[in-house]
């Protein structure tokens, strides 16, 4: 760690992705990720290792080499919906749906979008985002940690989501379901798109997961999409559905929350 880097400074992801770990080292279990572009607030340094504080007030350590002090605050960043982009020095890197791209990146692939059009394209309102859940992570994997298309944990799946249309949430699924009003207990009712539906698999109900509610269909009634490891990655529920893994979550449910 070099002295630049002093506490209260404020840093840049520069990698498409960084890891944010519980302790100062390479092997220390993945708590989250961080997308390019997200600007941090560095809490204190241990050698190269940085505590980081982001904009969600999240905390962890990440590694000073995926971040930078210079960057420029006053420009328009745009917002990746997927893209390649080619640095200044020729390389080229995939980007994330998600990540932010700096004013003099050349975007060579995919397609960005600066916060205006951001605004327009992915409205605060509850169709648009259970529409972006639904469609945006389709295949994603699941990942303890993760935050993006590429790999995804259930709260962070919600977490992003939920930011491309500009609603900041918390990071875990026990923090965002103390958000919002309660509406009912019941995972399998009709509920409305976007409405956030949390469960439990502990003796003290402390929530564990988290799903989306997506409009309903005549056949299956409700549904609900979440990153699940028991699905491998971003699924679709059909929430009265006779199988033993929605059995489960039924029983599990322990609020239904709406945060818009």
């Amino acid at each position: 760690m070099t002295d630049h880097f002093r506490s209260d400074a404020h840093v840049v992801v520069r990698s498409a992705l960084a890891p944010l770990l519980g302790e100062p080292r390479i092997s220390s279990a993945l708590t989250s990720q961080l997308l390019a572009g997200d600007v941090l607030t560095v809490l204190e340094s241990q050698g190269p290792w940085l505590r980081v504080r982001g904009a969600d007030a999240y905390e962890g350590w990440t590694h000073s080499g995926f971040v930078s002090e210079t960057f420029d605050r006053d420009s328009v960043w745009r917002w990746s919906l997927g893209c390649t982009v080619r640095d200044a020095d020729g390389a080229t890197r995939a980007l994330p749906l998600g990540a932010r791209v700096a004013p003099s990146v050349d975007v060579v692939g995919g397609d960005v979008i600066d916060d205006a059009a951001r605004r327009q394209r992915f409205p605060a309102s509850a169709n648009a985002i259970a529409a972006s859940a639904e469609r945006l992570f389709a295949g994603a994997s699941y990942l303890w940690g993760g935050v993006s298309p590429w790999g995804c944990d259930c709260s962070g799946f919600v977490q992003r989501v939920f930011a491309l249309h500009g609603v900041a949430l918390p990071r875990d699924a026990w923090q965002q379901a103390e958000v919002g009003a309660t509406l009912s207990v019941d995972a399998a009712a009709d509920h409305a798109p976007a409405d956030l539906l949390f469960f439990s698999d502990r003796d003290d109900r402390r929530v564990t997961h988290v799903g989306i509610a997506l409009n309903g269909d005549s056949v299956n009634g409700a549904r609900m999409v979440h990153s699940s490891l028991m699905r491998g990655g971003v699924a679709i529920e059909s929430m009265r559905a006779g199988d033993a893994y929605v059995a489960r979550l039924r029983a599990q449910c322990v609020r239904v929350q709406r945060v818009l």
